[in-house]
């Protein structure tokens, strides 16, 4: 007799081999298997925390704790993940025991001989490159393992272009690298593997996916599903929409788009399919909320922590840029939703109560209310006691933080029983959102301590997390037993015992989570490792350009395409640094080439989105895969579908590129705020409708048209503007004295310049270059630049660039020639363009109302 599989183990089994490790042994190697990854964690905790230099013991610098990081990962990659599909998942082979080994003694290598290695740095020795070569071979093979051929593959290439660099096309041709020299780079150095993206690995990503392990645990991932159906179960397709919110929220707790997926949809995809939805549209729902999870701030995808490194800007930057984008695209998806429940004439679930409409509205908003009162509290109110208590307001912010724990678990365990729902029931009706909000509102504390450290006191990421973990692990112990006393029920000796059993649990599943992506960061340190050593981003640059043509926006849809090639078989993190070592680089490079400044951090989270949206692109999406088993439809329709709710989020990188106020730079005002915000929001709606086909009522070709047109209008009205107003005046480089003396307080000059670089090719390219906020003459603030000039034949040249300066880091050389001086026009302000859009938008509604009450009359 053959044993049969259901939906629901088959989704488990697929998170378990893409996030956990498939094995689970029984005996002493099911006891390693959970005591390793909690060493894993406690050494995580250990060296975020200021133990160490407290004690002055265990202090570690990040390369040694880099290289301990890489040997958990890899130990637990041999053993947690099966070689092959056939191979025994009850037992661990002798063999995997022995590359297991190998592999964690080649990753600690670095940091068990670090400072013999320290001695001989750049002459390594016969078993420095025996051990190199080892480790190089074993991460290639942990990363198959737990990740899939693609990265392994990847990473492989690039090694083999190391080597075969001489014997390559003349266009990516390079010297080449001996044995000695590749190995020593990647494996002996902080260039490579043990570079970068390890490192944030090691500093943040894994207390982030331990905070997020944790409020699992506790019971936040449930709670978020709960409170997003109460809220949205009775509208029309309101499962769909709860799904869409609770995927959001969740986002918060999981940075796995498939362990998401498994979260939120066992629950809302039963759900979407009762009230109407087709089991492809339901997952596809599914999916492309879960796949935007990564994009919501304030806790993002690992590859959100490497931008801080990057960039070179703080986390809270990284976070103020991604919200905008996040905000419209899951407020466009709740939307679509909308127009597909209209179209099916679709209802939702009804209520347990039916409150009058005034009711719902005063619940709905005074929740809001009450939530933005508490957080003004929290913001305005702790920033007033460190000017009055100074160091005092820490501990004494602790004990409000304790008191508020005390009272909300006070409240929850009064409506527990009111908003224990359970997500796998067989739900016919919609709880009332009053109870079920406030049967876990002390879930959000953590969440409040983890914000309240990253945007207010300023600290590291990884600091940041560390304290929002302590907390966690504090209420982990405490929340059960508080709660059996608070409700006078159960006993307290044992729900002492059960918080300390889901604390361990905890520690142990956020490790599991981290397996993947310590080997992929670690992998894809190999790809940054032999950018760096063969020069290939240099060559990029003249390969894209010769393929665009120097045409920005096909660069940037060949990016796309590379992002979403690649993101089909590698995990976001791993994809990131891959196209962001290669095209990041180059298309500021070739944009300013062709006057048009793009941010770095635009650039990077171009790549980043478009990463993602990998994740639900067919024929490899691995979340829709997983959908598709709890539908119980067609995976490759499921994606298919899926990406098409997507192409509202795939929009947003272009637009953000050439309209930076998406990303809240260039604002200036609360109104402009105000005004950007809104128009993004009418801009992203008009998309979701045209796309749908749909918006009061079935659109004419013509209506679709003219909403995409509107659609672009809303997202650049300077694209309009400029034809009427020229954005920029330019005057001649020998007024840059001038100008940059009439320039206000950190307000940056741009400049047309041009030269020859280095290798004597002639560049032309647009900068912006700061001055100190400190200088007040033009020559004062010229210096600060870095630039020393010379007016030679009515040219203004370049004399000195100073080393370190903003003029050196943005390119300009000795002997270049100022060209232009690039200010912008004094016009009337661009979004004056919304008025005869907003008209136009008026008279399509009109027009599909009144096809609506013709087509009433004649039924």
């Amino acid at each position: 007799m053959t044993q049969t599989t259901t939906p629901s183990q088959d989704v488990q089994e697929m998170v378990a081999q893409s996030d956990t490790g498939a094995r689970s042994p029984s005996g002493i190697p099911g006891r390693i298997l959970w005591f390793v990854p909690l060493c894993w964690s406690l050494f995580q905790l250990w060296y975020a925390s200021p133990l160490p230099f407290i004690f002055n013991f265990a202090v570690l610098n990040d390369t040694e704790a880099r290289a301990i990081h890489l040997t958990f990962a890899i130990f637990l990659a041999f053993t947690a993940y099966p070689a092959l599909k056939g191979s025994p998942r009850d037992r661990i082979p002798v063999f995997d025991w022995i590359l297991a080994l190998a592999g964690s003694f080649s990753a600690a290598y670095i940091y068990i001989f670090y400072a013999q290695l320290a001695d001989r740095s750049g002459a390594p020795t016969s078993p420095d490159i025996i051990i190199s070569v080892v480790g190089m071979l074993l991460l290639l093979e942990a990363t198959r393992r737990a990740l899939g051929p693609p990265l392994m593959v990847v990473a492989a290439v690039f090694l083999l272009y190391t080597f075969a660099g001489p014997h390559m096309p003349d266009v990516i041709a390079h010297k080449g690298a001996s044995l000695n020299k590749t190995m020593s780079h990647l494996w002996l150095t902080t260039e490579g593997v043990f570079g970068v993206a390890l490192g944030v690995s090691t500093s943040f990503v894994f207390l982030f996916v331990l905070f997020g392990a944790m409020l699992e645990r506790a019971g936040a991932g449930a709670y978020f599903i709960k409170v997003a159906f109460s809220l949205l179960g009775h509208m029309k397709g309101g499962p769909a929409k709860a799904a869409v919110v609770a995927s959001g929220l969740s986002g918060l707790v999981s940075g796995s788009s498939i362990a998401n997926v498994v979260t939120t949809g066992t629950f809302t995809i039963p759900l979407m399919k009762r009230v109407g939805f087709p089991g492809t549209k339901a997952g596809a729902v599914e999916v492309a909320a879960s796949t935007n999870g990564q994009l919501t701030p304030p806790i993002m995808g690992a590859a959100a922590f490497l931008m801080v490194e990057y960039v070179g800007i703080s986390y809270v930057e990284v976070i103020k840029a991604a919200l905008l984008p996040a905000l419209i695209s899951y407020i466009a998806l709740i939307y679509i939703v909308h127009l597909e429940a209209c179209k099916a004439g679709m209802e939702g679930l009804p209520r347990r109560h039916n409150p009058t409409m005034i009711q719902s509205l005063l619940s709905f908003t005074g929740t809001i209310l009450g939530l933005c009162v508490v957080s003004a509290a929290v913001y305005y109110g702790v920033g007033w006691t460190k000017d009055v208590f100074g160091d005092a307001a820490t501990p004494i912010m602790a004990g409000a933080l304790l008191i508020a724990y005390i009272a909300l678990l006070r409240v929850s365990a009064k409506y527990a029983k009111e908003g224990d729902i359970e997500i796998d029931a067989e739900l016919t009706e919609v709880p009332d959102p009053g109870p079920t909000i406030k049967s876990g509102l002390h879930y959000l504390l953590p969440i409040v301590v983890l914000v309240w450290c990253l945007t207010v006191e300023r600290f590291s990421p990884g600091l940041s997390a560390f304290w929002a973990t302590v907390f966690m692990i504090f209420i982990l112990i405490t929340q059960r037993p508080l709660k059996a006393i608070m409700a006078k029920t159960g006993d307290i000796h044992e729900q002492t015992k059960q918080g300390f059993i889901d604390l361990a649990e905890s520690l142990v599943s956020g490790a599991r989570n981290m397996i993947g992506i310590g080997v992929a960061t670690a992998a894809a340190g190999i790809v940054v490792g032999v950018v760096t050593l063969t020069g290939i981003g240099l060559v990029m640059t003249e390969f894209v350009e010769f393929i665009s043509g120097g045409n920005i926006l096909l660069m940037l849809l060949f990016t796309a395409v590379i992002s979403l090639i690649l993101g089909m078989g590698l995990p976001t993190t791993a994809n990131y640094i891959v196209v962001s070592t290669l095209m990041a680089p180059v298309i500021v490079t070739l944009g300013a080439q062709h006057g048009l400044i793009i941010p770095l951090i635009a650039v990077h989270l171009f790549v980043f989105y478009f990463g993602i949206l990998a994740d639900d692109t067919p024929p490899v999406g691995l979340a829709a895969f997983a959908a598709a088993a709890i539908a119980k439809s067609d995976p490759i329709r499921t994606g298919i579908q899926g990406f098409t709710y997507d192409i509202r989020t795939a929009i947003l990188p272009f637009m953000f590129i050439f309209n930076t106020q998406l990303l809240l730079m260039g604002i200036d005002s609360w109104w402009h705020l105000a005004l950007t915000v809104i128009s993004s929001i009418i801009a992203m709606l008009l998309f979701s409708a045209a796309t749908q086909g749909w918006w009061l009522t079935r659109n004419k070709w013509w209506e679709n048209l003219l909403l995409l047109v509107l659609t672009f209008s809303f997202f650049r009205p300077g694209f309009w503007w400029d034809m009427v107003y020229p954005a920029k005046d330019i005057s001649p480089g020998v007024e840059i004295a001038e100008i940059t003396q009439s320039l206000n307080v950190g307000q940056p000059i741009e400049l047309r310049v041009s030269g020859e670089n280095l290798i004597g090719d002639y560049i032309e390219k647009t900068v912006r270059l700061p001055f100190d906020d400190d200088a007040v003459t033009a020559e004062e603030r010229l210096s600060s630049m870095g630039l020393m000039l010379n007016e030679s034949d009515g040219k203004m040249m370049v004399d000195m660039v100073e080393f370190g300066s903003p003029a050196e880091a943005s390119g300009i050389d000795f002997d270049w020639q100022i060209d232009w001086v690039i200010q912008d026009a004094e016009r009337p302000m661009k979004e004056w363009v919304f008025i005869p859009c907003l008209m136009i938008v008026f008279l399509m509604g009109a027009n599909q109302r009144r096809r609506i009450r013709q087509q009433s009359l004649t039924a």
